[in-house]
Formats: structure tokens, C-alpha cells, sequence
């Protein structure tokens, strides 16, 4: 039975209990090794980003697996890279449910779920076990309950403990689903928040003799000051890449749809263009320094040539994943490598 087949079965579950479902066995079909129906090489074209070696330019957006319990299985897909989180520095229960919600017509989702996670060390025991070699990044954010102020506290926290682990580290400043997240992204505290982070790694970098690759993520919804604002603080402080981008609090494309009402994230095909606007936009403030990771509303191969064709080195799949099955992985890293 293909995807397309087995999606409106998995349609008729609650959006979360078909999540948990799908990547329950997704992990135990991985157990099969070789004789994994789903097993596909990663082998495409390669790329090398923030001075990491890609066997492909597809990743898997952070979210999907927040706590890093279905490496294996998403791994066995194909992707070139993985990206794990939102995770925080204590486990925390998220908002309350109903917070995952279906626009099928839009080939879109709404999601408010608050970075709801195991915690940090669960998140590292799970990364430390791995037997994936390929590459890993961990999404790190803050407690819903921690002041703006005294955010950079969590990141930093999150970063110590993920440091010896992860291939690089995102740094989620763009979530709607944590209050005054979004704060973090301009002015005095994106300085601070950037300022401190680069400084810890300096120093973790001397401890462990490696580096480790910073990454920001950040809103479809930016005005153009600001974008360009974030763009000089990328520069100064000498981050590795900028994921453009969240999820967003716009409803253009679905307001008439059910759940459109609903207060969250919107992602999927509705995303696509503002996301890939933000990406060409970015790529002339940036000029090449700052290499940018692309997500948002990628369902084909024509897609993911757009956002590379904007300026993006690599992408990230999750609505379009949800929507269009393994299939895609595949389908897009052979597309990409013709």
C-alpha cells in the first residue's frame, strides 16, 4: 500500500496520535535493517555547509522529532541531515491539547504545540546512542516560563550539554507558540542572545577541541528593517547559518478553511512563498557570508530548486513530508542530483 493510499487512514487519528504512530514505525521498520521497505540511500548531491559535509541538501526540519527518539527511522528515509528539538533545558508538557491541527486543502498545519520535550539529557542520551552517522543538529529554545530577559540562561544551559553531540546547534528565536519569544529576534536581545552564545562557544570550543556550527532560525513575517538588522548581526557575530524560516501567525491562503481560527503556527504550502521571499531577500543582505538553510512549503522538486534558485544552500521538509509521505524525501534528492 503506497502513501497516498495509507494517508487517509492515518487522516481519520488526531493529528498527534498519528504523529506518534507514524514515527513508532517508521523506528521499528528501521529495526529491519537492508530488508526496510523504506531504506534509501542518502547518497545525492553533496554539498558542504558551515563546514559540514552533506551526502545530500534535504534535512528534516526540527519538530517533527523533538526528543531525538526516531533517529533511526527518519534517518532510513534518506535525508542528509537530520535536525532534532525544540529541546529546553528541563522536560516541559507544552500547551494544552487540542494544539496540532489539519487544513488538508491547503496541504497545511496549525500548530501551537510549546516546545513540549523530554529535556535537554534525555535529548543527549538519545544522540550519544545513535549509530546514524550522518549529520545531526539540535534545536534549543527556552522554558515557557523564563523571562525574555533571562533567556540566554536556557540556551546557554542547552548548549553545554549538547556540545559534545551535535554536529551544529539551531537557535529557535521564532516560535509563536512561546510567549514573547519572538522578542529575541531584534535589538538588545538578539545582541545579547547572539553575544553570549558565541562566547560560550569559544570557550566550549577550546575545552573540546572542536567546532561547533550556530545557526539562527527566524520568522516569515520579518518588515524589511528588520530582516536586514538580523542579517548585520548574523555577520558580526560570526553565526554559520540562518534557517528562513518558522512557522507563521499569517492566515493568508486559509482563512476560510476549518481551524484556520486557530491560534499557532501555519506551515505548509500556504508558507511557500513568503518563506522563499525571506530566502531571496536574505541571500542579497547576506552576500554569500552567511549560508541560509531554507524551509517552508516544500512539496516537489520544483519547490526545492525555488528556494536553492532564492539563495538557499540547503532545505528542511516537515508539512510537505506529512502531506506527500517518504516518498518525497527520495523523490527530491534525486531530483536535486540530476
Amino acid at each position: 500500500m503506497g502513501y497516498e493510499a495509507f494517508r487517509p487512514l492515518l487522516f481519520r487519528l488526531d493529528p498527534e496520535r498519528a504523529h506518534r504512530w507514524t514515527l513508532a514505525g517508521l523506528e521499528a521498520l528501521s529495526r529491519l535493517g537492508p530488508c526496510n521497505p523504506l531504506r534509501r540511500s542518502p547518497c545525492g548531491r553533496e554539498v558542504t555547509v558551515m563546514g559540514l559535509g552533506f551526502p545530500n541538501p534535504v534535512g528534516l526540519a526540527a519538530g517533527l522529532d523533538k526528543n531525538g527518539d526516531y533517529i533511526a527511522g527518519l534517518a532510513a528515509l534518506g535525508f542528509g541531515f537530520l535536525e532534532l528539538g525544540t529541546v529546553t533545558p528541563r522536560p516541559q508538557a507544552g500547551n494544552p491539547p487540542p494544539r496540532l491541527f489539519r487544513l488538508p486543502e491547503a496541504e497545511a498545519l496549525i500548530n501551537r504545540m510549546g516546545f513540549n520535550n523530554k529535556g535537554v539529557d534525555h535529548l543527549v542520551e538519545r544522540i550519544a546512542a545513535r549509530r546514524y552517522p550522518g549529520v545531526v543538529g539540535v534545536n534549543i529554545g527556552k522554558q515557557r516560563e523564563t523571562p525574555v530577559e533571562e533567556a540566554l540562561a536556557d540556551y546557554l544551559a542547552c548548549l553545554r550539554k549538547v556540545f559534545p553531540h551535535a554536529d551544529y546547534v539551531a537557535v529557535n528565536v521564532s516560535s509563536p507558540n512561546t510567549p514573547e519569544l519572538r522578542r529575541l529576534q531584534s535589538g538588545h536581545h538578539l545582541e545579547s542572545l547572539l553575544g553570549g552564545l558565541t562566547a560560550e562557544r569559544a570557550l566550549l570550543e577550546q575545552r573540546h577541541g572542536r567546532h561547533l556550527p550556530l545557526a539562527v532560525k527566524i520568522a516569515p513575517e520579518l518588515e524589511p528593517a528588520a530582516l536586514e538588522a538580523i542579517a548585520d548581526a548574523l555577520i558580526r557575530h560570526r553565526i554559520d547559518a540562518v534557517i528562513a524560516t518558522n512557522t507563521s501567525t499569517s492566515r493568508d491562503g486559509v482563512k476560510d478553511l476549518p481551524h484556520a481560527s486557530e491560534a499557532g503556527g501555519l506551515s505548509g504550502r500556504p508558507l511557500f512563498a513568503s518563506s522563499t521571499e525571506v530566502v531571496r531577500r536574505l541571500a542579497r543582505l547576506l552576500g554569500g557570508r552567511v549560508p541560509i538553510i531554507a524551509c517552508g512549503g516544500i512539496f516537489s522538486v520544483e519547490d526545492a530548486r525555488r528556494k536553492l534558485d532564492a539563495g538557499a544552500s540547503l532545505i528542511q521538509l516537515y508539512t510537505g513530508l506529512i502531506y506527500r509521505g517518504p516518498g518525497l524525501v527520495r523523490a527530491l534528492v534525486r531530483g536535486l542530483a540530476a
